[in-house]
C-alpha cells in the first residue's frame, strides 16, 4: 500500500512498507498513484530530528511511569535521585521504552552515542528509531526536546527515493518557526513506514 504524506506546503513523500518511494509535491506524486492513501498533515515534513544525548538520556536518565508521578514526577531523574532508586533490568527496559516515546513526541527519529546497556539497546531496537555515532560528549544539557539542549539541533540527510521511511511534521509555518517552537510542534512522527506518534 502506498502512502502519501504531504504537509501544508504541498511537500510530499510517498512511502511503501519502510521506504521512501519517490519525493515531490503532493500534486505531482497524487497524479503518478491516483490509488494511494492520502494523509494531510498540518505544518511542515522534515527528516525528523537527532537527539544528540542518547545515552544520557536512556541509560543515565529514568523515565517515571505515570503511576509514579506523585512520588518521583514527571520528568527524568538523574545523579542522585537516580542513585536512590533501585534499578533492575525490567526496570531499565521500562523507562527506555517510556524515554524513546517521550523522544518520538518531540519529533525525534534518532539518537546519538554508543548504547551499551542490553535491555536499553533492545528497547530501541524494537522502536525503530535510529541509532547514531558521535564523536565524544556533545555540550548543552540532555533534554528530550532537542532544541531545549542548549547545543545546535541536527537533522538527519534530506528523504530523498529509496531512503528509510523515517520523518517528522511539525505544526508550524517554516523552519523558523520549528526553531522557536521546538520540538513540542510535532505532530506525528513516522518509523519505518509506521506513524509512531500521532498528536491527539
Amino acid at each position: 500500500m502506498l502512502t502519501l504524506h504531504a504537509d501544508s506546503r504541498g511537500q510530499c513523500l510517498a512511502v511503501r512498507g519502510e521506504w521512501i518511494a519517490a519525493v515531490g509535491t503532493l500534486e505531482e506524486l497524487l497524479a503518478a498513484h491516483p490509488q494511494a492513501r492520502v494523509r494531510q498533515w498540518p505544518g511542515i515534513l522534515t527528516p525528523g530530528l537527532v537527539n544528540l544525548h542518547g545515552p544520557e538520556l536512556l541509560e543515565q536518565a529514568y523515565h517515571p511511569d505515570p503511576r509514579e508521578a506523585d512520588t518521583l514526577g514527571t520528568e527524568p531523574l538523574t545523579g542522585d535521585a537516580l542513585a536512590a532508586l533501585p534499578m533492575d533490568e525490567a526496570r531499565w527496559g521500562a523507562s527506555a521504552r517510556r524515554g524513546v516515546q517521550r523522544m518520538l513526541a518531540n519529533g525525534t527519529v534518532a539518537v546519538a552515542g554508543e548504547l551499551r546497556n542490553r535491555v536499553v539497546v533492545a528497547a530501541v531496537r524494537r522502536s525503530g528509531i535510529g541509532v547514531v555515532g558521535r564523536l565524544g560528549v556533545p555540550g548543552g544539557v540532555p533534554a528530550l526536546d532537542p532544541f531545549a539542549s542548549g547545543v545546535p539541533v541536527e537533522f538527519p540527510p534530506e528523504r530523498e527515493s529509496g531512503s528509510a521511511a523515517r520523518f517528522a511534521v511539525f505544526d508550524v509555518r517554516d523552519e523558523d518557526e520549528l526553531a522557536e517552537r521546538g520540538g513540542g510542534s510535532c505532530v506525528a512522527t513516522v518509523v519505518a513506514g509506521r506513524i509512531v506518534y500521532r498528536r491527539r
